[in-house]
């Protein structure tokens, strides 16, 4: 919610939501680009992303289940293994990488694009490459959520007519899921199933 200080005029983004960490709750994230721009639509961004998304493996303890990168969002399913592993510092630490590294190459090659994602706060002139506000997170505790969550990220692509199968969509844990040797980034392998549930 965006907040105005009456008193200077400057406005800021003030967060509602609360997040709860909890080991073992699986907790699923959705973050937009900026103005829903389509700045994942290319195959360098989306590299960045799974770049930094197996960098923030090694730095916080949490286990991935599910990903999904499409052109304007994300979708993580991920399960801190840890009460230190908090869900806003692994989105956070992924974001504010991947923004960086997407507002140098535009500085350097597509200065046209900084006006379009530029915002003044106070007196810093800042680019925005993702949505303010931190995005969407809701703790998955059921064994059966957990798996529709896992097929609903991986329809994304299909309902957008970007691929026919999820296992098409390479930017996806689709494939791993279909058994595919050769993928981006590997999934953990503790993800609860419910055949395993008596």
């Amino acid at each position: 919610m965006r907040i105005r200080n009456g008193a200077t005029g400057k406005s800021y983004f003030r967060k509602f939501r609360r997040r709860v960490d909890v080991p073992g709750q699986a907790r699923e994230l959705t973050f937009s680009c900026y103005k829903r721009l389509k700045f994942l639509d290319s195959d360098r961004t989306r590299h960045w992303f799974i770049d930094e998304l197996a960098e923030a493996r090694k730095i916080f303890p949490f286990d991935l289940w599910a990903y999904v990168i499409m052109p304007e969002h994300v979708h993580l399913l991920i399960c801190p293994r840890e009460v230190s592993a908090k869900a806003g510092g692994v989105a956070g630490k992924i974001k504010e990488r991947v923004a960086r590294k997407a507002i140098q190459y535009l500085k350097e090659n597509a200065p046209e694009w900084l006006d379009r994602i530029a915002v003044q706060e106070g007196s810093r002139m800042r680019y925005r490459f993702w949505q303010p506000g931190g995005g969407y997170d809701r703790n998955v505790v059921e064994i059966a959520t957990v798996q529709k969550m896992v097929e609903y990220i991986h329809m994304n692509p299909v309902r957008r007519g970007l691929a026919t199968r999820p296992e098409d969509w390479p930017w996806s844990s689709a494939q791993w899921y279909a058994g595919a040797k050769h993928v981006l980034i590997e999934m953990d392998r503790t993800i609860p199933m419910s055949h395993e549930v008596d």
